[in-house]
Parts: structure tokens; C-alpha cells; sequence
């Protein structure tokens, strides 16, 4: 067992990730044995004391799964980590990842590989489909014969899309979509798509695909989830969702929540609506996860305009929270190279019922990485938590009522409302790391917002440990740099180790070395073989003086027997 703690200014998800890899028992990437062929440490821009932290290791001690050294591995040092100034102390040997080394955003895939390797994962427990509809065979999806119309594969339509989602058309001879054609059926048409079976584990589910109309705004798309019965013949068609007023001419991102907890299956059914039509709807890049879906998502259009102008820092629309309170989100992308992003409580039809100041409220803002797998993504999150006793100077409570602490603002459409202070990330992201992955494509940004209760986390409803690793430790010295652990209650000492030496004993008092160990085998080895020299000597002379005596004794015999014959 391992006792972790994430502190203030260490709880990005990324940072969670990294301390957790440690316990699993990741090494930081930059301590492989092949570390000098990928990087250079310059060791005169290293704070004194803080050297040991960039030791490699040899292949005995890390092993690397025979996965490529990886400049994006969450558990890479910056280039300038433990710096005693400004300069790098890690130079990568490939310039272009200067910027790219010590991301603090997500699991690379490589982590994942090496991570799945390590303890023989085949399987997850969230995953369940993603479908870009590359393969000819759209993911073992069905037509459907009750339908009136069929979805066909297409890597561009004459009215739209002119491209998928996918490769947004960077690469010839790839990206497929599904398409139906709805300007060639009636209206009331229908073209039934529906995904392969499909076994949940969790019971609750995250359908998220991308969508184009390039038809009738009043085309829709419906989405059924057919769920299959214990004896597997019958099945149940449930609608779950239905999507209209679609925006036309550009993919649209949407979320649907399952709670399927039977094997079955993903229904899209496409619908002709009244109006004319010249294309139709398409689908693109569905994902399938036992996670949750956010509660919101924020599309921002044109977005490589925004940056860096004058009109680069905006509010997003007014959004409500689960519990009710409005809020809005503040990007700002004027202040480059940094990219804000701020989270402030606004008036709303609730307030009146809501509890103030704003009790523990954990606001959760992504960008998405736009990546068709979900698997593959390295989007990029934080969190904040309203704390209900947050005074500013004045001693007002900080996520007050937004009427009575909050400024007066107007909305676009003349509304007239009232927004409190807001908080936030001023360094949310690098404009750099913004460019470094699928977080902008086709000039679209998706932020996804999520707003829940926790204030059931402080309810002590479990006992507590009345002694924690700080208390037992207290009296508990541990010598040599050693780190003092609970395990099963009590205080040990986890020691230092090295390439060819370590530490050991109760409180890491002994030093122990390969040489050491070579002298002690050797010295042991040579013991051992005089012992049993010694051994064998004694035994040969006792066995010899026995052999003597009965030799003796056999003689005196014959000749007293040659006595008594004559």
C-alpha cells in the first residue's frame, strides 16, 4: 500500500496521473538507460541538492517494454525542472520538442501501452466502441430492413460534407463518413443504422458522435438503443434521444446519456423532414465510453481569428448547473503566449431557491482533443471548487449571491443581468500546446463544462484513522534520505537506492553496494571451499587410520590362525 497526496497547485488530472504511474511503478521517462541518446542534461543549471533527481538507471533496474523513448510521456520532466534560473536544464537532442516535454495534460499513448503491458490489461472497463468509419466493414454495423432509406459510406458529399471529421481531407484515399441522402425520399423517410452488440459493465454510458446536415432543417436525427432480453430473443427498441434544428454546413459535436446495463445495441435512425432538401445528415467519429457525458459543451467558431486579437477575450453563453445556479466562462486569448479560462456565477431564474453563498460546487473545464479515438485523446482539464467561505478583502463571501456582490452586465440581447468575480486558470494552456494536438479542426474549438454537487465529500460518514503517517512518523527517524511509510499501521522506512547501491536496515542505517556484495560472495565462496578442504582432509585421514586399524587387526588374525593350523 501507498499513501498519496495531491496538494494545492498539483491537482491537475494530469499531475494525478503522474504521482499514480509512481505508485505502479513508472520511473520519470528521462531516467531510461538510453535517456542521453533522446536528451542532455546540462547539470551546471540544476539547483544544488536537486542532482539525484535526473539520475538514469541501466535496463536491469528500468525497464522500457520496448516502447520508444517518448518526448510526450506525462511522466517527463519539463525543460526546465529543479532550474536554478531560467535556462533548461533538459535540451531534447530534436529541437521541435523543446515545448513538448514535461506535458501536464493527460496520459500519452505510449503511457497507456507500456502502462496495459506491465499488468497484462486487455480489456477496459470504460471503453466500449469508437468508429471513424475507415474500414469497409463501418464497424460491424447493420442496415436495417424496416427502414425506407440506407446510410452509405462516403468520403464526401456533393452538397456537404466535402470532407470527414476525421482527416478534415489531409489524407488522400482516406476519411469516410456515413451519409444519408435525404434529397432523394419522401418526407417521413427514415434510413436505419445500428451498431454492433454491445456488453455494458458499468450501466451508465456516454454516446458521443459528430454530425452535419447538409439537408432540410427540419431533418432529424433519433437515436434508439435496442436492448436484447436475458434468453437473447427478443429485444426492446427505446428512444432516447431525438436531435433537431441540427445547424447546417459544419460538423457539430453531441453528447447522449445511456443507462443500459443489458447487452444491446446503438440505433441511429435519420428522418426526412418537411422542408427541401438538397443533401442530408451525416456521422462521424462515434465514441462509446461508461463515463458520464458533460453537462455542456461550448462551440466556439473561427477560432484562429480570435487569437491574439482585440476581440479574443469573450464570455461564453449563460449555462445552469445540475443544482440550478447560472454561470458563464470566460476565455481569454488575448494575453498570449498563456491562455485563460475563468469560471463566474451569474443571475438566474433560480436564485431565489439556491443556497448562498455558493456551496461546493466542482466546476470541471476541458478542451477538447478532437482526436477521432477516444483512447488516442490528451485533452486538456482543470477543476475548481466553489468554497462557500472565499472572502475577497472586504470580507464579502466570494461566490455570494451574483445580485448583491456581482456587477451589472447585458446580454447581446439587451437583457440586462448581474455577474460575480471570476476564478480561474490564467495559464490554462500554452498557445503552443493548443497547436500540438487536435484541439482546433476545421477552425472549431469544443469546450465541455461540467458543474456537479460534492458537498457529500464532506460528510464524515466513515470512521477515521486516529493516527496518520505524519503522527507515527513523528518519532520514527529515518537515516540516509529515507522516506518513512505506514504499512499495516506501522512506521518503516522506504530506503534510498542507487545504480549499484542501496541502502537497508530497520531505519536505512546499512549501505549495501554490488562491490560489497562481490567481496562477501567471494569471501563466502573461499570460506566454504577451506571448510571443505578441511572436511575432506579429516575424512580421508580418519577413513585411512580405520582402513590402518582393520588392516592390523585382519593381519594379527591370519597369523594367529597360521599358529593355531600348525
Amino acid at each position: 500500500m501507498q499513501q498519496l497526496s495531491i496538494g494545492e497547485g498539483c491537482d491537475k488530472i494530469a499531475t494525478v496521473q503522474h504521482e499514480f504511474l509512481h505508485a505502479l511503478g513508472f520511473w520519470h521517462e528521462q531516467s531510461r538507460s538510453d535517456r542521453d541518446d533522446y536528451v542532455s542534461i546540462i547539470w551546471d543549471r540544476i539547483i544544488s541538492g536537486k542532482e539525484r533527481n535526473f539520475d538514469s538507471y541501466d535496463d536491469q533496474v528500468i525497464d522500457s517494454m520496448n516502447i520508444p523513448y517518448d518526448y510526450s510521456s506525462v511522466m517527463h520532466y519539463s525543460k526546465t525542472a529543479f532550474g536554478n534560473g531560467s535556462e533548461p536544464t533538459i535540451v531534447t537532442r530534436v529541437p521541435d520538442f523543446m515545448d513538448v516535454i514535461g506535458q501536464r495534460m493527460d496520459f500519452s499513448d505510449s503511457d497507456v501501452l507500456k502502462l496495459n503491458q506491465l499488468y497484462n490489461c486487455s480489456s477496459s472497463l470504460s471503453f466500449m466502441e469508437s468508429c471513424d468509419f475507415e474500414l469497409g466493414n463501418v464497424c460491424g454495423m447493420i442496415q436495417s430492413s424496416a427502414d425506407s432509406a440506407d446510410w452509405q459510406r462516403l468520403s464526401q458529399a456533393s452538397e456537404g460534407p466535402e470532407s470527414d471529421h476525421s482527416n478534415m481531407g489531409r489524407c488522400r484515399g482516406s476519411g469516410f463518413f456515413m451519409h444519408f441522402n435525404s434529397s432523394s425520399v419522401n418526407e417521413g423517410a427514415t434510413a436505419i443504422l445500428e451498431s454492433r452488440i454491445l456488453y455494458p459493465k458499468r450501466g451508465f454510458q456516454c454516446l458521443e458522435f459528430f454530425l452535419y446536415n447538409s439537408g432540410s432543417e427540419d431533418d432529424q436525427l433519433n437515436i434508439y438503443i435496442r436492448e436484447y432480453s436475458v434468453a437473447h430473443v427478443s429485444s426492446t427498441l427505446t428512444l432516447v434521444e431525438q436531435i433537431k434544428d441540427i445547424p447546417s454546413g459544419s460538423w457539430q459535436l453531441y453528447h447522449v446519456t445511456l443507462n443500459v446495463t443489458s447487452k444491446f445495441r446503438v440505433v441511429f435512425e435519420g428522418v426526412r423532414g418537411a422542408g427541401a432538401s438538397l443533401g442530408g445528415l451525416s456521422i462521424d467519429d462515434i465514441n462509446l465510453s461508461e463515463t458520464w457525458c458533460p453537462h455542456h459543451v461550448w462551440h466556439i467558431r473561427n477560432f484562429t481569428q480570435l487569437i491574439g486579437s482585440p476581440n479574443g477575450s469573450f464570455f461564453s453563453p449563460p449555462f445552469y448547473s445540475s443544482k440550478g445556479y447560472a454561470f458563464q466562462i470566460y476565455l481569454d486569448l488575448y494575453s498570449l503566449p498563456k491562455i485563460g479560462m475563468y469560471f463566474h456565477l451569474i443571475s438566474g431564474a433560480n436564485d431565489d431557491q439556491l443556497e448562498w453563498p455558493c456551496p461546493w460546487q466542482q466546476v470541471t473545464i476541458t478542451i477538447l482533443d478532437q482526436t477521432p479515438d477516444i483512447r488516442q485523446r490528451m485533452s486538456n482539464q482543470r477543476s475548481l471548487t466553489t468554497d462557500p467561505f472565499l472572502t475577497i478583502d472586504n470580507g464579502t463571501y466570494f461566490w455570494d449571491r451574483p445580485s448583491k456582490v456581482g456587477a451589472q452586465v447585458i446580454f447581446p440581447n439587451g437583457t440586462q443581468f448581474q455577474r460575480g468575480r471570476g476564478r480561474g486558470f490564467p495559464n490554462f494552456m500554452t498557445q503552443e500546446m493548443l497547436k500540438s494536438r487536435d484541439f482546433i479542426k476545421g477552425d472549431d474549438v469544443y469546450i465541455l463544462l461540467t458543474v456537479e454537487d460534492i458537498s457529500h465529500l464532506n460528510e464524515q460518514n466513515y470512521p477515521l484513522p486516529t493516527l496518520g503517517v505524519s503522527d507515527l512518523c513523528s518519532s520514527f527517524r529515518c537515516e540516509n534520505d529515507g522516506i518513512c511509510i505506514l504499512q499495516n499501521g506501522k512506521a518503516e522506512c522506504r530506503c534510498r537506492s542507487g545504480d549499484g547501491w542501496w541502502y537497508m536496515g530497520e531505519r536505512c542505517e546499512k549501505r549495501g553496494s554490488t562491490r560489497d556484495t562481490v567481496v562477501i560472495a567471494t569471501s563466502s565462496t573461499a570460506a566454504v571451499f577451506a571448510l571443505m578442504l578441511i572436511i575432506t582432509l579429516v575424512s580421508v585421514y580418519c577413513t585411512r587410520k580405520k582402513y590402518r586399524k582393520e588392516s592390523d587387526s585382519r593381519t594379527v588374525n591370519t597369523i594367529m590362525e597360521n599358529q593355531y593350523a600348525l
